[in-house]
């Protein structure tokens, strides 16, 4: 899977197409990822006390990873990552055109 959380990325596909947010959590097995201000969802709780009232909550829920691409904040754009290997064995997500490291 290309992504961590905390990775900023941009929507290319789907209901909410070109936004950029934070990938707050990662489903690598689903291949699914969960982005801050994309798939808003709000869900209905009811009461459990007489007296209490009903909620609803809000909430961020997962698209497809094949949704979102990472973005690099050096060339302002959506890119593609590539795998650098440090000549001390330590591997790296490089932006194809700049080079410049994601997640930095």
């Amino acid at each position: 899977m290309n992504f961590k959380t905390s990775d900023q990325v941009y929507v290319i596909r789907g209901q909410g197409r070109g936004k950029k947010g934070k990938v707050l959590q990662v489903f690598p097995g689903k291949d699914l990822v969960v982005v801050e201000g994309v798939n808003e969802r709000t869900r209905h709780i009811r009461s459990r006390k007489s007296r209490e009232k009903g909620q609803k909550i809000s909430f961020f829920a997962p698209i497809s990873a094949a949704n979102a691409m990472l973005f690099c904040t050096k060339c302002g754009k959506p890119r593609r990552r590539k795998i650098f290997v440090s000549a001390d064995g330590k591997k790296q997500r490089v932006c194809v055109k700049c080079n410049s490291v994601f997640g930095l």
